[in-house]
């Protein structure tokens, strides 16, 4: 019999040894380790490590890999040129879609999906990424781009092509928290697009170019710029309570509250566990509590209104205001997500590459049939 599950909803299409997800006890783990042990004690390199290769790296190990990715920071001359020749209004994701594309060009055995080739692509794409982004953001800002350093790490780098100088130690941190905890998360949309491009046996540039695109949508990565929108709205803490419960009394015309609520997690999504006391500290250090004030008096709003409903904050109300007091404009808050999610992207491929099936799944028909074609002249 065949089975009709709308937005295939409750269907296990894959199988995976790099996240488990229990939404019902929110509770995620990467190879079985709790994201929250990550967030606190490990490094956006060792967490890449960790799911590509399911198992922990010896200390050696994790020097060569965070080593080869640092020698892989550097764009290809010509792309860096075409980065430069992109309109300065265009929206940084459609930017990265189109120059992650384009990575092929010159990559001299694009087609190669071998698990050591994929794996290789996967790399050079996880170290490009940030340089694209930087290069892009200070092109159009009118300033000029930074060359990478690879004597810095995957997030003190990025921070510093896109700001021309080198973090703090806090805000590298924050930063590399929010790559951990946005780097996996089972079969989400963009992973899904990511598996069912690679299946056919197409390239890891074409399955990444897919996820990115997928991203994109405000219904997955774009959620965390509308809950930095949402708090722009509410001009003071006095007006946090009127703003809150007017959307709550339109949900029936649609009104949202931003950040809140998971189509997996039916309780605290625990990405946002750590992260809301992270959030709090870079907040504090950046001269940003108000904007966590604000964050914290919804959450307290939200839980004594709709907590019954089992509706909590997700991972994106309170990456928003990490992102925010790190310095990142607001539309660049979903390329960020693509900066971390690409180890995720890369591992599945890598997985479905690993014993693979063509995804091929049917479309249930709704139509009518034994229609009679009309000829033109009696229509």
């Amino acid at each position: 019999m065949t089975t009709f599950a709308k937005g295939l909803e409750g269907i296990v299409a894959a199988e995976t040894r790099m996240s488990f997800i229990d939404g019902e006890k929110g509770i995620l783990e990467y190879v079985g380790i709790p994201i929250d042990d990550l967030a606190r004690n490990s490094s956006f390199e060792e967490t890449v490590f960790l799911l590509w290769n399911t198992r922990l790296p010896r200390r050696g190990e994790l020097a060569e890999f965070s080593e080869q990715v640092r020698q892989r920071y550097k764009v290809p001359t010509a792309l860096a040129k075409l980065i430069l020749q992109m309109p300065k209004d265009a929206q940084p994701m459609h930017v990265l879609r189109t120059m992650t594309s384009a990575l092929a060009l010159y990559d001299p055995s694009p087609n190669a999906n071998d698990i050591p080739s994929a794996r290789a692509k996967a790399m050079n794409i996880l170290a490009q990424l940030p340089t694209i982004i930087a290069y892009f953001d200070r092109h159009r800002r009118g300033e000029a781009i930074v060359e990478p350093r690879s004597d810095l790490g995957y997030a003190a780098n990025f921070l510093y092509m896109l700001n021309g100088k080198e973090p703090t130690e806090a805000v590298r941190r924050a930063f590399d928290v929010c790559m951990i905890l946005h780097a996996d998360h089972g079969l989400n949309n963009s992973t899904f697009a990511a598996r069912v491009v690679i299946s056919t046996l197409s390239d890891m540039y074409s399955a990444i170019t897919a996820a990115i695109g997928s991203l994109r949508g405000p219904l997955h990565g774009g959620a965390n710029e509308e809950v930095m929108e949402m708090l722009g709205e509410i001009p003071s803490m006095a007006a946090v309570e009127p703003y809150i419960m007017d959307k709550l009394a339109h949900r029936a015309e649609g009104a949202r509250i931003m950040g809140f609520g998971h189509r997996v997690y039916k309780t605290i999504d625990p990405r946002a566990t750590f992260l809301k006391t992270f959030s709090k500290q870079i907040a504090t250090d950046t001269g940003n509590l108000p904007l966590y004030e604000k964050s914290s008096k919804i959450e307290e709003i939200m839980k004594r209104e709709v907590g019954a409903k089992g509706i909590y904050p997700n991972v994106d109300f309170y990456s928003a205001t990490t992102y925010h007091s790190i310095g990142l404009k607001l539309d660049l808050f979903t390329p960020m997500f693509a900066m971390s999610r690409v180890s995720g992207w890369a591992g599945h491929c890598i997985e479905q590459l690993d014993g693979n099936r063509l995804f091929r799944p049917k479309a249930q028909y709704v139509g009518p049939h034994g229609v009679r074609y009309t000829p033109m002249d009696q229509r």
